[in-house]
């Protein structure tokens, strides 16, 4: 893939890292990423327009003005209530968006059914400082989408952080993230997550909520914590992949997953059938490390990995390590099961924890989820 001798720093992320290869996102030029949209018929694909709208609580969106609205955000703003659909034609929404809890059931759908096609991206950090100089914006304030809502369902979206370390190489706040989902029965179908740290926040409104989420056939990329947060998530079908560090030397460049699942909750991260590759050199990436955050200090994260590839760029004899000695991830609910490739290998038994046959029927997308179905396709 040709790359630019200096490439801008939001072009750099969406052309490297595993986006141009295995997403096709090209570089831009010094003044934002840009997608290549695929010609349509129609902008909305199959999904109507305003003039032949599919039902009264459809909307459509369109950064080139052919829709009800050029923003995501003022297509929020126009819901109230339950049950929006937001159509989102082919282009790059360069903006925050933020979905209130009041406003439940909603469905966004990329209108080409190609995530590389709709993205939605920022650039904010938890450095960045707020508007109104009373600090800066913390890593939830970071999130390019924060979704608060039960009931919250994407399909064939790219949802992006663009924040890079080169850029403000002296920040600490360096935590960037693409997307804060804090809602109960939240589904992601063919999505992408592109980010650094803090990718992918599967979190919840509130210590009591026992959120689930689903993620099918998504692709997350990041490097430190990347997949993190206390939501009942099942990743299914999904590839994770771990980035270059060119701000460091050594090993170990960071984390895949950090969940800090309540300790009242049975269910933590569940990874189906994945698959984790890397960029950066072999054993350079650990497969997880738990996060017990001061607000909650009884948190027991929980990751079950099973029947997924885990590429080199996993340190097979050391794949987890703690976040805080005080909480280490051996007294932690992490286990495996039936896993593959190199970055699986079992050199050292004792940091390999494995669930039986008998264990593993209970850590099942249907043992996590109940009876919220999100993978049936006659629903």
């Amino acid at each position: 893939m040709h790359r630019p001798a200096a490439p801008s720093r939001r072009g750099f992320l969406l052309a490297t890292a595993g986006a141009g290869a295995a997403l096709g996102l090209a570089a831009a030029g010094p003044a934002a990423a840009v997608t290549r949209p695929r010609p349509h018929p129609r902008s909305f694909g199959r999904y109507g327009s305003p003039a032949a709208r599919r039902t009264p609580k459809t909307l459509y969106v369109d950064p080139h003005g052919r829709g009800d609205f050029t923003s995501v955000q003022a297509a929020v703003d126009a819901t109230e209530g339950d049950g929006w659909t937001l159509v989102l034609a082919p282009g790059t929404y360069r903006e925050t968006v933020s979905v209130d809890a009041d406003r439940t059931g909603a469905t966004w759908i990329g209108a080409s059914g190609d995530p590389r096609d709709a993205v939605i991206v920022y650039d904010n950090a938890a450095g960045t400082p707020k508007p109104d100089g009373s600090g800066t914006l913390g890593t939830s304030g970071s999130a390019t989408t924060t979704v608060r809502a039960d009931g919250f369902t994407a399909r064939g979206i790219t949802f992006a952080n663009d924040w890079l370390r080169a850029d403000q190489p002296d920040w600490t706040g360096t935590q960037a993230v693409a997307i804060k989902v804090m809602g109960d029965r939240s589904a992601f179908h063919d999505c992408h997550f592109l980010g650094h740290q803090d990718t992918l926040y599967a979190d919840t409104r509130d210590l009591g909520l026992f959120a689930r989420q689903y993620y099918a056939r998504c692709y997350v990329e990041g490097d430190v914590d990347f997949v993190f947060g206390r939501a009942s998530a099942v990743y299914e079908d999904c590839h994770f992949r771990t980035l270059v560090r060119p701000d460091l030397d050594a090993a170990p460049y960071g984390f895949v997953f950090a969940p800090s699942t309540a300790g009242a909750n049975p269910r933590g991260y569940l990874v189906v059938r994945g698959r984790v590759s890397s960029e950066a050199p072999d054993g350079y990436y650990k497969l997880a490390r738990p996060w017990v955050p001061s607000s909650d200090t009884t948190a027991r994260p929980m990751l079950t990995v099973r029947e997924t590839h885990l590429g080199a760029g996993i340190d097979a004899v050391a794949p987890y390590a703690n976040m805080r000695d005080a909480y280490p991830w051996q007294e932690q609910r992490f286990r495996e099961y039936r896993n593959t490739g190199p970055g699986a290998a079992t050199t050292v038994p004792a940091n390999r924890p494995q669930l039986t046959r008998a264990e593993a029927a209970a850590h099942t997308r249907q043992a996590y989820l109940g009876d919220w179905r999100p993978y049936d396709r006659r629903r």
